[in-house]
């Protein structure tokens, strides 16, 4: 059974950190790009940062070098440590893997940025 589970979301102030989780299992995660999306209320879903097998990355304009995705293989696992978040940084942040055909989904982790 396919799973991508994220964790590390929750409220944190204007300027502040947090890093986010996702561990996948069920398939080959080496194999596969991962990436972080987002969705804030009333708006679609966006890329925010995904790197390939080989630890290639691409970011969104609005990261502004301000988050940072990495990979761990062993692991099973791809973390996007974010730095200096702003309020409209706030949504539902998602976990994806996908290679060809195969595209996968996390259930997603909240981020509030307000004082």
């Amino acid at each position: 059974q396919v799973q991508l589970v994220e964790s590390g979301g929750g409220l944190v102030q204007p300027g502040g950190s947090l890093r986010l989780s996702c561990v996948a299992s069920g398939f080959d995660f080496r194999f596969h790009v991962v990436g972080w999306y987002r969705q804030a209320q009333g708006k679609q879903r966006e890329l925010v940062a995904a790197v390939t097998f080989s630890g290639s990355t691409n970011y969104a304009d609005f990261v502004k070098g301000r988050f940072t995705i990495s990979r761990d293989n062993g692991k099973s696992t791809v973390y996007l440590q974010m730095s200096s978040l702003e309020p409209e940084d706030t949504a539902q942040y998602y976990c994806n893997a996908h290679r060809g055909p195969y595209d996968y989904w996390g259930q997603g982790t909240p981020v509030t940025v307000s004082s």
